[in-house]
C-alpha cells in the first residue's frame, strides 16, 4: 500500500480525510486486508506517525521511504524490501483509490494464482492502473525503475505477458484535490 506522498494538491494530508466515518488509508487497508492480501505493508512517508494511527489495530507492517520529495517509484522500492523473502508476488495499491474494492482485490489475486501472466493489471477503460499484481521473476525489473507509477513501465514492457482485469472508469478515481474529495 503506497500511502507516503505529500498530498500537495489537497494542502493536507489526503489519506487522513473521512469517508465514512474512515480514513482513506484505513479505509484502503482494511480492503485489502478483507481480500486476503497478506502480509500487507504500508509504505509510509509524510506524517508518517498521523498515518500509522491512522491504522491502529489493523495487522499491516510498515516500511518507510525518506524520500519525500522523490518519484513514487521510491516508494515502491521500500515496499518490495519490506516483503518476507518467499513473497512470491506483490500486489501495488494506492491508499487515496477510493473506489478499489475488496473484490477487485481478491480478483487480481485470484487471475494470479490461477494464471501464469507475470503481471495482472487492471484495466480503466484504455488506463492500465492499480491495483496490479506483479510476480517475484519482475521485482528485478521493478528496482531498476524510477519516476513515477507504480511499474507501469514493467506492465508495458511485460504487455504479452500481463493479464488485464477490466473495471468500469468510475473505479479509477482518486482523491486529490479539495475539489475531487468535496465531489466524492
Amino acid at each position: 500500500m503506497l500511502a507516503a506522498g505529500q498530498s500537495r494538491r489537497m494542502g493536507r494530508n489526503k489519506l487522513l480525510l473521512q469517508l465514512a466515518g474512515e480514513p482513506l488509508v484505513r479505509r484502503a487497508c482494511r480492503r485489502a486486508l478483507a481480500a486476503g492480501l497478506h502480509p500487507l505493508v504500508v509504505v509510509l512517508g509524510y506524517e508518517s506517525e498521523r498515518v500509522r494511527a491512522a491504522l491502529a489495530g489493523l495487522d499491516c507492517c510498515f516500511a518507510y521511504n525518506p524520500e519525500l520529495e522523490g518519484p513514487m517509484s521510491g516508494s515502491l522500492h521500500r515496499g518490495l524490501e519490506a516483503l518476507p523473502a518467499d513473497a512470491e508476488g506483490a500486489v501495488i495499491m494506492l491508499a487515496d483509490m477510493v473506489n478499489v474494492t475488496e473484490s477487485m482485490l481478491r480478483t487480481v489475486a485470484l487471475a494470479a494464482q490461477t494464471g501464469t501472466a507475470l503481471v495482472v493489471s487492471s484495466r480503466y477503460g484504455q488506463t492500465l492502473a492499480p491495483p496490479v499484481l506483479f510476480r517475484r521473476a519482475l521485482f528485478g525489473e521493478l528496482f531498476a525503475t524510477s519516476g513515477e507509477g507504480c511499474g507501469k513501465v514493467v506492465v508495458e514492457h511485460q504487455r504479452e505477458h500481463a493479464l488485464y482485469v477490466d473495471w468500469p472508469l468510475g473505479a479509477l478515481m482518486d482523491v486529490d484535490t479539495p475539489e475531487e474529495y468535496a465531489t466524492l
